[in-house]
């Protein structure tokens, strides 16, 4: 019996003590141990033929695993991050996980000898790697340019090893383990310590691949390692990384493009720790965490596609393997919710595994499945909620509606751009005022070998490819990662309770020196027009004098601007040196006079941008392309304001209006409604901002500027007006 399931364990964890007790195991070891079971290989044997999600599942698998027979894979030495050899170490894990599950459900043991044959392959091989040729300087990986792909490969082919393990003989196993496996958990555990111990999803790979291979074979001190970290003391580890990665609300700290990713090693070593120590309860952990994780990672995406923030790729959508993944295993280890049913169902794939049976034969069942309740909501961030967040406003849950977001987070760790109190807007099913993203091609060999440009740290991750105010010139915290991964913007109110009126804001005084920052942003709906209406209200108050940028990044096409602009058509200048600013070409400028209205097309509606403005306000139209002679970045058009000052406040409203149908060749309402914003007053107490349009359209917006509660009172004197409200804010229509 595996000595690991008869000893009683206590480490010191952090605060407190956690005592982890392993009780005696009532039942011999057996394999399968880590994604299947012998009670789940007999319940998914029963089932072929019975679930149509599964079945097709089921079936590619032995097509990839056929072609795999009939054509031998290649072990070639490592040479590319992305290229030929990469691609085919990475396809080799899969089909070694593959025809391992196969081998099981099937009992075909051409399945197992082809496992075997590749196994012996790499035992050859590994033995004799050393540094990746690939590498560029970072943390080398051996059998890929880094460690995380390593350790991805790993806890593929530990499935692999666990499904054939008793048809192996003892010498075979041996082999194996210490040509392959163990040097393997040596490189990750010692050579790699320092990234095996780091609170991040590379860490949450490395725990994971050790300790699963640890499981498989019986090896106590791997587990252990992999539990609590390389010291075995409980500062790292996979307990510590679930604790530490995620809010109470289950946000992860990096953003949903890197959660989809994490989650799978979360939900992956849970089952494998479900599977072999079920005292853990390691699915209740933190208030059942990763039930928590899963819903909030559904509830960060628009029209099926993740938010864009931080180093996020765009095209990355619900139907990812590793959201299935995740959803597949919400699904069957809690409570069956059939709402997820109804995202399942548009994904229209299930993971190869129990959980994936689960949810394709629930499918099976029924045909009618509740909408997955996309809501506005607002989640924290930090480990106890109080790193910032990131409020989400929806004026409903169909996939045209709009949606607003503001980013308010912690930074985001190695991941995270400089962006505080950013503003992303959604509307007709794609995005309308988008986030850049990250700069990269992923798996591209021609690009950087699929690695991350250095355009994504010279404009993607800077201040100024947001919408988002750029003081001075400069990034938040002068582009300082050490700094900026230490700090967060802090929350001020959320309230979604009014579908009419929808209002959050937050604030930061670490990003600037000098400088504090409250972004306000409403979600208004009005009878008298025909779509709800965005209003961003951005304060800043400083004793200094400074240069405020407050660009909108909008896709589409410009329309008009209600100003005289003069146009760079003969050449263009990049508009700064640094902090991305190198990257952006002037298009075109003017100076306002007044309220300044911007209107472009995008799809079928017409979107102004109506803003407060004096003749102080100067307008630029900007274009992302500059300084760029590899042509890694998009071109990418901007409206940007610029305020010298010591205070300011930027009062913007956001209208969609009118509608475009080039079939047709028809057009209306091409102008906007909303003709004018004013900024009224802005005290320590409050701000107040006035819109006004056609059909004797005037809303008042009065906002608190100060920490608030739903009874304080405030007073705003403007001119011979005096504004009052109780509670954080306030709309009055007229």
């Amino acid at each position: 019996m595996m000595a690991l399931m008869k000893k009683v364990l206590c480490f010191a964890l952090g605060i407190g003590v956690f005592a982890f007790s392993c009780a005696a195991a009532t039942n011999a070891w057996q394999h399968p141990c880590l994604m299947l079971t012998p009670s789940e290989v007999v319940t998914i044997r029963a089932n072929l033929g019975r679930a149509p999600l599964f079945d097709a599942a089921f079936s590619e698998a032995k097509a990839q695993v056929e072609h795999a027979l009939v054509a031998p894979a290649g072990v070639p030495v490592p040479l590319d991050a992305s290229g030929v050899t990469a691609q085919r170490h990475e396809k080799n894990g899969s089909d070694l996980q593959t025809a391992g599950f196969l081998f099981q459900i099937t009992g075909d043991k051409r399945y197992a000898e082809f496992v075997k044959d590749l196994l012996k392959r790499y035992a050859d091989l590994y033995p004799k790697l050393g540094k990746h040729p690939a590498s560029k300087g970072i943390t080398p990986g051996r059998l890929f340019w880094q460690p995380l792909n390593e350790c991805v490969w790993l806890s593929r082919v530990s499935q692999a090893y666990d499904c054939i393990y008793d048809s192996l003989t003892p010498a075979e196993r041996s082999r194996f383990e210490q040509n392959i496996f163990r040097p393997m958990v040596k490189f990750i555990t010692e050579d790699c310590q320092r990234e095996f111990d780091k609170i991040h999803n590379h860490g949450t790979w490395a725990v994971t691949a050790v300790g699963m291979i640890g499981y498989a074979m019986g090896d106590e001190t791997m587990v252990r390692q992999a539990l609590y970290g390389s010291k075995m003391d409980g500062k790292s580890g996979y307990l510590r990384q679930l604790d530490e990665l995620f809010s109470p609300d289950g946000y992860y700290c990096e953003g949903p493009y890197y959660a989809r990713y994490a989650l799978i090693p979360f939900f992956l070593f849970a089952n494998v720790i479900q599977n072999n120590q079920p005292e853990l309860k390691i699915f209740e952990r933190r208030d059942a965490l990763l039930h928590k994780a899963l819903n909030a990672l559904l509830q960060q995406t628009y029209n099926g596609a993740y938010f864009s923030i931080n180093d996020a790729m765009k095209e990355m959508t619900l139907g990812n393997a590793g959201t299935v993944f995740a959803l597949d295993h919400t699904y069957s280890q809690y409570e069956r919710d059939p709402a997820l049913l109804s995202v399942a169902r548009l994904q229209d794939h299930v993971s190869l595994d129990a959980s994936g049976l689960a949810v394709a034969r629930a499918l099976a069942a029924t045909q009618q499945t509740p909408a997955f309740p996309f809501a506005s909501i607002e989640f924290t961030d930090g480990p106890q909620g109080s790193g910032g967040g990131l409020g989400i406003l929806r004026s409903g849950a169909d996939v045209n509606d709009s949606l607003a977001l503001m980013k308010y987070t912690s930074f985001g760790m190695d991941h995270g751009h400089y962006d505080k109190l950013a503003l992303l807007y959604y509307d007709q099913g794609h995005e309308i005022l988008p986030d850049y993203g990250s700069a990269r091609f992923v798996n591209i060999e021609q690009k950087y070998g699929g690695r991350y440009l250095k355009e994504n740290d010279t404009f993607a991750r800077q201040t100024i490819a947001h919408n988002t105010v750029t003081v001075d010139e400069h990034s938040d915290y002068l582009g300082k990662f050490a700094t900026a991964n230490t700090k967060h913007s802090d929350r001020q109110f959320f309230d979604a309770h009014d579908p009419d009126f929808q209002i959050m804001s937050a604030t930061d005084t670490t990003a600037v020196p000098g400088v504090a920052m409250q972004r306000t942003i409403a979600m208004i709906r009005d009878a008298r027009l025909e779509h709800p209406v965005v209003v961003d209200v951005f304060r800043l108050t400083s004793e200094q004098p400074h240069r405020y940028d407050y660009p909108f990044y909008f896709q589409g096409q410009f329309m008009d601007v209600n100003l005289k602009l003069t146009a760079h058509v003969n050449e263009r200048h990049p508009l700064g040196d640094h902090d991305g600013y190198q990257h952006l070409w002037v298009e075109a400028e003017g100076q306002a006079a007044g309220p300044v209205a911007f209107t472009w097309l995008s799809g079928g509606l017409y979107y102004t941008i109506t803003t407060a403005a004096d003749d102080s306000t100067k307008v630029l139209f900007t274009r992302i392309g500059a300084n760029d002679p590899e042509f890694n970045l998009r071109n990418e058009p901007a409206f940007m304001l610029r305020q010298e000052g010591n205070s300011h406040v930027f009062a913007t409203a956001i209208e969609p209006h009118g509608h475009w149908d080039g079939m047709r060749e028809s057009t209306s309402g091409g102008e906007p409604n909303i003709r004018a914003v004013q900024v009224l007053a802005s005290t320590a107490d409050g701000t107040v901002v006035r819109i006004t349009g056609k059909k004797k359209l005037e809303w008042t917006l009065m906002i608190a500027n100060s920490t608030s509660t739903s009874a304080a009172k405030h007073s705003v004197n403007a001119g011979d007006e005096t504004f009052t409200w109780e509670g954080n804010a306030s709309l009055v229509k007229n």
